[in-house]
């Protein structure tokens, strides 16, 4: 008769998300989507728990992480304070030369780095998360403005690097989004351009609530790869091209296009 071995699985635990954490990620989304901005102030460690409705230790606990990330500073008798970029992102985004090298740049981080962390979100997403993601999907469902969908964008990327539970590479994409937000407005300066957005978060999530790792990185790689595709057909319209603005704009009418040819 035939052993049967039994072998060891490594499979990541899902671990579960202190409500500091919690506190931490919306505060960081608020960050990176705009709504405060460097130099803000924040209310006080007081006012600011009743606000939000937790304990000031775990407020403290979000304040640490922030803290950790750069993302804020803290002094005695000065309060909390917004920071900018650090040096060294900024640096590092000034010697980008050319808006064609930007866009190539920002496409290649992107895609090194994103579709892995659609695969760990797949994996590890709480509850909680694929609740939030699903709630800015449906956000974006429509007619939505430039400005909105932009912020929507930065939104599901960063709650998809928060599923992901890997502090580091979520630090990477809070990072990532501080100095990658002007050219990803190009790839959201069309309706056509926004429905293809809301369409790849759409499988994007479709695959993480599938817990398919696979089916999400392949998902995220090709979303991306139509986001470059698509940023660099506005970035040519946007200085004028005639000839990309009418093969590549499925926005404009019909009769417009034709009276080009």
């Amino acid at each position: 008769m035939t052993q049967r071995r039994t072998v060891g699985v490594d499979v990541p635990r899902v671990q579960p998300r202190s409500i500091g954490d919690e506190v931490a990620a919306r505060l960081e989304k608020l960050i990176v989507v705009g709504d405060l901005k460097p130099g803000d102030r924040l209310p006080s460690e007081r006012e600011l728990a009743i606000g939000l409705n937790v304990s000031r230790a775990s407020l403290r606990e979000a304040m640490h992480e922030l803290e950790a990330k750069h993302l804020i500073e803290r002094r005695p008798g000065r309060g909390t304070t917004v920071l900018p970029a650090p040096e060294h992102v900024t640096s590092l985004y000034a010697k980008v030369s050319g808006k064609e090298r930007e866009v190539r740049e920002v496409a290649e981080l992107r895609e090194a780095v994103e579709p892995r962390l659609a695969r760990y979100a797949a994996v590890r997403a709480t509850d909680a998360n694929l609740i939030a993601l699903t709630d800015v999907l449906a956000e974006a469902d429509g007619e939505i403005s430039q400005e909105l969908s932009l912020r929507l964008d930065l939104e599901f990327h960063l709650l998809v690097a928060q599923a992901a539970d890997s502090a580091l590479m979520a630090s990477l994409i809070t990072l990532m989004a501080s100095w990658t937000k002007s050219t990803r407005e190009l790839s959201h300066a069309t309706v056509h351009a926004r429905n293809a957005s809301y369409r790849g978060h759409r499988e994007i999530l479709d695959a993480i609530n599938a817990r398919d790792g696979d089916a999400a990185e392949a998902a995220m790689t090709a979303h991306l790869v139509e986001v470059s595709v698509l940023t660099r057909a506005n970035l040519r319209r946007r200085r004028g091209d005639s000839n990309v603005r009418a093969a590549s704009d499925p926005d404009q009418p019909r009769s417009a296009r034709k009276a080009r040819t």
